[in-house]
């Protein structure tokens, strides 16, 4: 009997060493969808085309634990600072993937616009993707 009581002992024991065990650290993943009418690298406009550009990414979590939990899009206009043009906070499904698509209107003042997306996972993790809009 006390070589079973040591026996679940140990093995309890082992159980919650093993599940104390520490993530990865791994970066979440996002990629800019590709194909069709996306834009996803550097592309350089009209000003007087008064369009806008399909912008779309797709933005995995890449470990069990550490579910996707920001997603922000920033402008950045000629090496200025950048300033946040959408942001949310992801819930449900969302924390496994995200996939979002949005219209970015083309600038009409000539100028370079660094355009960000970056997502955020549940250890404050970031990642982002990143393509530049020459306005002329």
């Amino acid at each position: 009997m006390k070589y079973v009581f040591y026996f679940l002992l140990f093995a309890l024991l082992g159980f919650s060493i093993q599940s104390c065990k520490e993530d990865e650290g791994k970066l979440p993943a996002i990629e800019f969808k590709t194909g069709g009418n996306y834009t996803s690298s550097d592309v350089t406009v009209s000003v007087a085309s008064l369009d806008t550009l399909l912008i779309g990414i797709h933005a995995e979590k890449t470990e069990d634990l550490d579910v996707l939990k920001h997603f922000n899009v920033s402008v950045s206009a000629d090496g200025a600072a950048a300033i946040s043009v959408y942001d949310e906070e992801l819930m449900g499904a969302d924390q496994d993937q995200y996939d979002a698509d949005f219209n970015f209107p083309v600038p009409t003042l000539p100028g370079h616009y660094k355009v960000t997306c970056t997502v955020t996972n549940r250890d404050g993790l970031t990642n982002n993707v990143s393509l530049t809009v020459t306005a002329n």
